[in-house]
């Protein structure tokens, strides 16, 4: 209807891994999107509790062989040495050959402040270095100081909730999003999907 407009979806800058034209970023829930290509996205990790393999809760990014990046609030209440990090996964319920598991040696955040929304990073190291190949990779990064400019296209992915009241898949999702800045608070990353109900969710 002329004059409505949705409001644009707020993006933890990690799970939204801003794929500006092939680059990576992080997000929290796929809604409308698509399965991913089996191990198409080979920086993308998933936490679990480790006493129970497939308890995806939430994303992150691998951006060095042994640091994921995550978002605060995700370990909030959590312990991290409950925390099972799996990298090079698609089917969260198979034991894929791919697979590689690693537990949390150390946590570090940057004055995370869960009532505002602000600062919500977390750089999670890995007890040991990943072995990286086809299935397990680095993601390229953004530049220093580099901004997402509004109508940048970025690439949001996880195995977040298929709806606010749905399960989460079993294999990873993607969806295309472009980056807004109209009602977007400073140092917030914000994305839209024109013209359709869809969008990211919780545990992407």
């Amino acid at each position: 209807m002329a004059g409505r407009h949705r409001s644009p979806r707020r993006v933890h800058p990690f799970l939204l891994l801003a794929l500006v034209f092939g680059g990576p970023v992080q997000a929290s829930k796929i809604v409308g999107g698509r399965e991913a290509q089996p191990h198409s996205r080979p920086y993308v990790a998933s936490l679990q509790l480790i006493r129970s393999p497939g308890s995806h809760f939430c994303g992150g990014t691998l951006i060095h062989p042994r640091f994921v990046l995550t978002a605060a609030h995700c370990l909030q209440d959590i312990p991290w040495q409950l925390v099972t990090v799996v990298l090079g996964a698609h089917d969260l319920q198979s034991q894929e050959p791919e697979q590689q598991k690693f537990t949390i040696t150390q946590v570090f955040q940057n004055n995370y402040n869960p009532e505002e929304s602000l600062n919500d990073v977390l750089l999670v190291q890995l007890n040991r270095p990943a072995s990286l190949g086809e299935a397990v990779a680095v993601a390229s990064l953004p530049q220093q100081g580099q901004s997402l400019s509004q109508g940048t296209q970025c690439l949001a992915m996880g195995w977040g909730r298929l709806g606010t009241r749905a399960p989460t898949p079993r294999v990873l999702q993607e969806l295309n999003v472009t980056v807004v800045t109209f009602l977007c608070r400073d140092h917030n990353v914000c994305t839209l999907v024109p013209r359709r109900a869809a969008g990211i969710c919780f545990a992407d």
